[in-house]
């Protein structure tokens, strides 16, 4: 599709910022309400709300707004949008909605029950426990990435079921709370790119959620990112695609939402199989800042082509790979919540690497141009080389650069898929 000269992205983290990267290579981008980060030529950082910028093609980021019907309304006006309506973003939306499609569609998940009551739902606990699964507690809404519990202790589950449902914790996001036995196997995440009757994949890529080395410590937004992912065979991804990725679209298409965005698959892909862990309704963060660097050509005008309801074939994938790895201010990951405030040394110099870009996901700047502190996940630093090893080298190399007080990091971002391929010890 040509005569996508102007893009307008709506959100404000590093997702964004990576969209907004990728798209102004082929065209000016206008970003609301965008960072101070995202400084280049070809960006715009405006305080606009999107349904008052004039162009040619919507790119809506985070899933609130997804959630709540800025698709519909933007397209009520005439605009070209990638991001599914209000009926396609419930997927996201509500997990017992979502488990509801799983059903139905035949999509293979975990066991699962949704309780809006404590003493239901903590004696289907009870019954988890005594399988000896590891127990996951979720909100039903949406909680900003952090409403998800894994644990192996019915003590820790339990008290986290109260205060969900009390409304201690997550609000009327956690009115009703998902209770799911945890799956173990390989994770991983599948992007796809829908025009409603069509959907091409983006390469798969694999997040690290804890806040830790080794996956320990509390779960967070993501610690970083690596796309592709070698050790995850061809026929692996097939089967997960095959049986959980396409049966969901044309469930959606069978209640007549019209699904044109990206649907996010999180797998696990377990010993009986490929089972979905969640269903997002946009790109993964920080999975998006590892995967759209690797896409090559007018990517907008591709986009535009799924948001026009006619996907122009294949993602232009390159065959290099990328790390992401997400820089944390001090307390991130902690009940006391990130220290906020410290200024940000060595960005120009990470970013001048050959293969870097430095993506802002939660950064301000003063008066005088310099950055500080302004969010948990403060940046996302990736590299894209001639393989994945080079990539990790490079990430870290770039890392290593960027200095603040009291900055955190995973020092193990892709180091288990390198390990499988024995690249390193």
């Amino acid at each position: 599709m040509s005569g996508i000269d102007r893009i307008c992205v709506v959100g404000a983290g590093g997702r964004e910022h990576a969209l907004a990267h990728t798209l102004a290579r082929h065209a000016d981008v206008v970003v609301t309400p965008g960072n101070p980060g995202m400084v280049a030529p070809s960006i715009t950082v405006t305080a606009e709300p999107a349904e008052k910028i004039d162009a040619d093609l919507f790119v809506i980021g985070p899933e609130v707004p997804l959630v709540d019907g800025l698709a519909d309304r933007l397209r009520a006006g005439g605009r070209l949008v990638l991001g599914p309506g209000a009926d396609g973003a419930r997927l996201e939306g509500s997990k017992a909605w979502m488990k509801q499609m799983c059903a139905r569609a035949g999509v293979p998940t975990a066991r699962y029950g949704a309780f809006t009551e404590a003493g239901p739902a903590l004696e289907f606990l009870e019954e988890l426990s005594a399988s000896g699964c590891s127990l996951v507690v979720k909100t039903d809404g949406l909680a900003a990435g952090k409403g998800v519990l894994v644990t192996d202790s019915r003590e820790e589950a339990a008290q986290d079921v109260r205060a969900k449902l009390s409304g201690r914790t997550f609000g009327s996001a956690g009115s009703t709370v998902v209770l799911e036995e945890g799956l173990v196997g390989e994770e991983v995440t599948v992007l796809a790119v829908c025009d409603g009757r069509d959907f091409s994949l983006l390469p798969a890529s694999q997040d690290h959620k804890r806040v830790g080395d080794g996956d320990t410590g509390a779960n967070t937004g993501g610690m970083g990112a690596y796309s592709p992912v070698p050790h995850i065979a061809p026929a692996e991804l097939d089967r997960a695609v095959k049986e959980c990725v396409a049966p969901m679209l044309e469930a959606l298409r069978a209640d007549g939402i019209d699904y044109r965005g990206v649907l996010y698959a999180g797998l696990m892909l377990t010993g009986s199989g490929p089972r979905i862990i969640e269903y997002n309704v946009r790109l993964g963060d920080p999975e998006a800042e590892a995967v759209l660097p690797l896409l090559d050509g007018d990517v907008g005008a591709w986009l535009a082509s799924a948001a026009a309801g006619t996907l122009a074939g294949d993602a232009p994938v390159s065959s290099e790979a990328a790390v992401t790895v997400v820089m944390c201010a001090e307390g991130y990951g902690t009940p006391d919540g990130p220290r906020t405030g410290d200024e940000i040394s060595g960005l120009e110099e990470a970013g001048s690497l050959e293969g870097v870009t430095v993506f802002h996901a939660g950064t301000g700047r003063d008066a005088e141009g310099r950055f500080y502190t302004a969010g948990g996940r403060v940046l996302a630093v990736t590299a894209r080389r001639s393989d994945l090893g080079a990539a990790r080298d490079r990430a870290y190399e770039a890392v290593s650069r960027i200095t603040w007080a009291g900055a955190h990091y995973r020092r193990d971002i892709g180091a288990r898929a390198l390990r499988r391929e024995g690249a390193i010890k």
